[in-house]
């Protein structure tokens, strides 16, 4: 059974979970050979395993307050607030509280 995706065209509601954050999911929006954009929910006080990403990066904070620990570089990021990582950077990501993301990778497949 393959996993639907958004089709080119179709609008994405990102909105924040809000009220409903406790039944929200993580899920993969967009999956093509050269681009990957997926909705990241993580509960405050979770921590993401160190890992980098398959190419170059981004992190938007729709909701919540995450933490983005870059070789022990601290950043923070708030809702509204985007950060962009190259290709191979090995980072980590903490909720402070509640959060929701939404990342987007270049993917660089041969």
């Amino acid at each position: 059974m393959s996993i639907q995706h958004y089709a080119p065209g179709e609008v994405i509601n990102i909105s924040p979970d809000g009220a409903k954050f406790e039944s929200a999911k993580s899920e993969t929006l967009v999956r093509e050979s050269h681009i990957e954009v997926f909705r990241f929910i993580l509960n405050a006080g979770k921590t993401t395993p160190e890992h980098t990403a398959a190419g170059a990066v981004t992190i938007q904070c729709i909701e919540g307050e995450v933490e983005l620990n870059l070789a022990g570089q601290i950043r923070i990021l708030k809702a509204n607030t985007l950060v962009y990582l190259s290709a191979g950077a090995s980072h980590t990501v903490k909720a402070l509280s509640d959060s929701t993301l939404l990342i987007t990778i270049l993917l660089q497949r041969e």
